[in-house]
């Protein structure tokens, strides 16, 4: 190979950025578990035709698909949901009903990739199986919100919708409708026509979505939201112009957009009440959400809501090895600041020199270093070296622990 390079729309990520992938699954994990949903992991590979037609025409052109070494037909993940349904409908026995249920994996999908369009990419999802009431979708929409103030968001608010408003209007339409915030009017328009419909029915097609009023159902949602204590207008809104583009919803359906950019979506989901009865012969409804999660990452980015602590390395200190006849000295001290709960690093190397061991602690972004030579360990004390600074000081290696964790630096911290 001439070039050593990933695949085109799959990429690496390298510890500056994996951290804080995993500082946001962390937080999202935590208000998962508080809602009551628990953690759900499915196949990278399904059978073909558990997933074939699930997603529409667009969804059986990007899935992956092929012919595995034992002839069978089979597709690497395309969502989350279609999955789930297969679990709840395979282990319908054992599953308590309502289930609830986050998964965060990767799906792949054969996209054309540009910037934020990737062929695999990571899902985190949360769905409510075996529920029929509003009370489930609210349960959804609440989750994702507390979730997302978690993050540090303040400008987001749910978009909230009801397929039910268009039953009798041709989903090839539909799906203009839903992309008019990003695309415009005059585009919208023109992207009809060229869908086939009439030129003279376009702006009364237009209006007639704009103008359509909340369902009795959406009244129900939006009433049970602010008894949660969530604000209408703010946290919430309806939203005629959300359709979501799957097959498979029913009824409500709600998309988490930017207030002062409508055009920027970091989740979305709603209520597919007969996915899972395609696999187990009765009608389980169910609700659920996706995020984007690499759109979530890089708006988090673009409106600085990392904590300072992300960009700094997993170990908090380096242990130094002086020389050959100090490792057992240095095993002591890293074992034991590991015992009080902080991230550290004993350097793997018996006869580096130090300079080069400080050098690397700078590279890596580790914030403290210690440093045991001979006249420390005759006198039972280390030098910690503050990276940020340069400054040092001297102490008893029993207040060692102590010392680093009044720096907030625990693993905790």
């Amino acid at each position: 190979m001439d070039k050593l390079q990933t695949l085109k729309g799959f990429r690496d990520f390298l510890p500056e950025v994996a951290r804080k992938r995993e500082y946001v699954i962390e937080i999202l994990k935590g208000v998962f578990k508080l809602y009551g949903f628990e953690p759900l992991e499915t196949p990278a590979l399904e059978y073909e035709e558990i997933l074939l037609g699930k997603y529409g025409e667009e969804g059986n052109k990007l899935m992956y698909r092929f012919t595995d070494n034992g002839e069978r037909r089979v597709a690497l993940r395309y969502d989350q949901t279609v999955p789930l349904a297969r679990v709840v409908a395979q282990y319908s026995q054992e599953l308590p009903s309502p289930f609830r249920r986050y998964q965060i994996q990767p799906v792949w999908r054969a996209e054309n990739t540009q910037r934020g369009r990737y062929r695999e990419f990571l899902q985190c999802d949360i769905d409510i199986a075996g529920a029929d009431s509003a009370l489930a979708d609210v349960e959804i929409i609440a989750c994702t919100l507390a979730a997302v103030k978690k993050l540090g968001f303040t400008t987001l608010a749910m978009n909230i919708n009801d397929r039910t408003l268009f039953d009798g209007i041709d989903q090839k339409y539909l799906i203009v409708a839903d992309k008019l915030p990003k695309i415009g009017g005059d585009a919208a328009k023109s992207e009809l026509v060229e869908r086939g419909m009439d030129e003279g029915e376009v702006d009364g097609f237009m209006e007639k979505i704009k103008n359509l009023k909340p369902s009795e159902n959406i009244k129900k949602v939006f009433s049970y939201l602010e008894e949660m204590g969530f604000e209408k207008g703010k946290d919430f809104v309806f939203n005629p112009l959300i359709v979501r583009g799957l097959d498979y919803y029913t009824s409500t359906i709600f998309e988490l957009a930017d207030r002062d950019n409508p055009s920027l979506s970091l989740a979305g989901g709603g209520r597919y009440d007969n996915l899972i009865g395609i696999f187990a012969d009765q009608r389980i409804p169910a609700t659920g959400l996706a995020f984007g999660f690499d759109r979530l990452l890089e708006t988090m980015e673009s409106q600085n809501l990392f904590p300072e602590g992300v960009n700094t390395a997993t170990p908090k200190a380096l242990v130094t090895i002086f020389d050959s006849t100090l490792v057992q000295k240095s095993v002591e001290i890293s074992s034991n600041l590991r015992e009080s709960g902080i991230n550290t690093e004993l350097y793997p190397n018996e006869i580096a020199k130090m300079e080069k061991q400080l050098k690397y602690a700078d590279k890596r972004g580790i914030p403290y270093v210690v440093i045991l030579g001979p006249k420390e360990a005759a006198n039972n004390t280390v030098v910690l070296k503050n990276m940020s600074d340069g400054t040092q000081q001297t102490l008893p290696t029993s207040n060692l622990p102590t010392a680093l964790a009044s720096q907030g630096y625990t693993l905790q911290g």
